[in-house]
């Protein structure tokens, strides 16, 4: 589970990037941050992976042994307890897929009959074998997608948090990518960020709408339409947004 509760995060003297944010990632499903850029999506992933931290309220992961860690008391626990997937997959081209997971392997301190396991399980969960000996540059935008995938889920941790991670992908790749998420929130968190519409509506179970920072609507797309008397997901958007942002339809 990823709870945030009064979350704030502001960067030095300037504005509140993100104010009073409370929410709630469950195991089992995709919960969903949605909002334009700037809309604060980003801060409250790097706060989830203690890159950074609170300015007010705090940040809770749950650990491998079920409980509740505070990201800014055991940064440590919570980033082994967190997979990342990056907005902008960035990867060694030079080496082999399967030498890059090696390499997160050895940083994640797996060993022997556990580590085999654990790279044939990520491989094969992102359907990787055909391209584990070819160099990261020669790969497709899906297949470098999938590999940043295998990396973030290879030492098995019970949240996944994925930042825009169908940005630059075909319609192909995208329904390749979100089968994926879905088989991966069958047992984890999954906190997802984006600013596509589609992403939300082929996803998401919770959706939490940010405007300038703060938490404007949040509840299933059916609760948030009937809260906005809106007939769409995109009419509930810009009435709880208040029709200050731009959403990618």
């Amino acid at each position: 589970m990823i709870e945030l509760t009064s979350f704030s995060k502001q960067y030095g003297r300037h504005r509140a990037a993100v104010r009073n944010v409370s929410l709630r990632a469950e195991a089992g499903s995709v919960s969903c941050l949605l909002g334009p850029n700037g809309a604060g999506k980003t801060t409250i992933i790097k706060a989830v992976c203690a890159l950074h931290y609170a300015t007010d309220g705090c940040v809770r992961v749950s650990g491998r042994d079920g409980r509740l860690y505070d990201a800014q008391e055991h940064p440590e626990i919570v980033r082994d307890a967190v997979g990342y997937v990056p907005e902008a997959a960035r990867l060694p081209g030079e080496l082999t897929a399967a030498e890059f997971l090696d390499f997160c392997a050895d940083v994640h301190g797996l060993s022997g009959a556990e580590r085999r396991k654990a790279l044939e399980r990520a491989a094969g969960f992102c359907a990787l074998e055909s391209v584990l000996e070819k160099k990261i540059r020669t790969l497709s935008n899906g297949f470098r997608q999938r590999v940043s995938f295998a990396q973030a889920v290879l030492h098995d941790p019970p949240n996944l948090v994925l930042d825009e991670p169908v940005n630059g992908l075909d319609p192909a790749q995208m329904v390749q990518l979100r089968s994926l998420i879905r088989r991966a929130a069958a047992d984890k968190a999954v906190l997802l960020s984006t600013h596509l519409m589609q992403e939300v509506q082929a996803l998401a179970g919770t959706i939490f709408i940010l405007s300038n920072g703060t938490v404007a609507a949040s509840g299933t797309a059916d609760e948030i339409m009937q809260a906005q008397g809106a007939a769409s997901l995109e009419e509930a958007f810009l009435s709880a947004a208040g029709g200050r942002n731009e959403l990618s339809l």
